[in-house]
């Protein structure tokens, strides 16, 4: 009956959007003007998603502990304006025709609980980017877009020497094509989960490169932050977030969330069985949390 309800006021609540009631309109572009900017502005990137948004307003989520600072960061990310970062929401504003039922029903549900937030940290003197552009499989009812603009966002890195920074079983790229078109690639791991707690660690691990490198983040919401002071030392960053998952759903033709096997491969052994080898040699560092910070978690 609780559902029943909250889907009931989630639509009532949309509804007041689509009529123009609720006035806090914010402007997206679509996926294409979003790819856009990055491949031929060359702008970095820093996506909000759902998570980030529960981060802001102080809660827990999946892969992160709460914590105030962690919220007040990324709210400041969301709000201001530069030329050189381009900020993403996610396209739910004007219309989701677009999408899936179940997604439809998720974003309207997200709304109902969440619309303040955008309210408050959002402008509508701007136009943000699109944050489906690293998810552009799942959410979206025609998928037949979906190979055009994974091969306009490879292009986006095509040629250059990069740095993935991500969790410990992410596995970006690994045994897709994804990043097969870069020059050069190195890796810095990181924890899958409460990545913000080391992250004194995880920016010194990154500015032992110079500024000639791209950098490609995983991170959940410590992602932002990372882009965020990379930028202003001059470095291009992507916080590409799930791309890599939504690439592997699109190469299965997958029609509902699947687990992908990599991600459950971690630690050197894992990875030697797995046969990654080549992942392995890319590995420049590893950041992990000790087990004084863990028993405290």
């Amino acid at each position: 009956m609780k559902e029943k309800i909250k889907a009931v006021l989630a639509d009532l609540v949309y509804w007041l959007y689509e009529k123009g009631i609720f006035k806090n309109r914010i402007h997206v572009m679509s996926v294409d003007e979003t790819l856009d900017e990055l491949l031929y502005h060359g702008k970095s990137l820093v996506r909000f998603g759902d998570g980030d948004i529960v981060t802001i307003c102080g809660r827990k989520v999946a892969w992160q502990d709460k914590d105030p600072e962690l919220g007040e960061r990324i709210a400041r990310i969301l709000h201001f304006d530069r030329d050189d970062l381009l900020v993403t929401v996610s396209d739910i504003f004007d219309g989701l025709s677009l999408y899936t039922p179940k997604s439809q029903r998720f974003w309207k549900n997200h709304l109902l609980m969440f619309r303040r937030v955008y309210k408050k940290y959002c402008t509508t003197e701007r136009k943000y980017g699109n944050t489906f552009v690293s998810r552009m499989y799942y959410n979206f009812a025609d998928k037949s877009l979906c190979a055009g603009w994974i091969d306009k966002f490879r292009k986006v890195w095509e040629g250059k020497e990069i740095v993935v920074v991500e969790g410990t079983g992410t596995h970006n790229g690994v045994g897709n094509d994804l990043l097969d078109n870069v020059k050069g690639l190195k890796r810095i791991i990181c924890p899958s989960a409460n990545a913000w707690f080391v992250y004194d660690q995880i920016l010194e691990a990154c500015l032992e490169f110079g500024t000639e490198k791209m950098f490609l983040v995983s991170l959940g919401s410590t992602a932002k932050v990372l882009a965020d002071d990379l930028v202003r030392r001059g470095y291009r960053v992507l916080d590409i977030g799930n791309l890599d998952m939504e690439y592997e759903w699109f190469l299965h033709g997958a029609d509902q969330k699947e687990k992908i096997p990599k991600h459950t491969v971690i630690g050197r052994e894992a990875n030697e069985k797995a046969g990654y080898w080549e992942y392995l040699e890319q590995v420049c560092c590893e950041v992990t949390i000790s087990g004084e910070m863990r028993d405290h978690l």
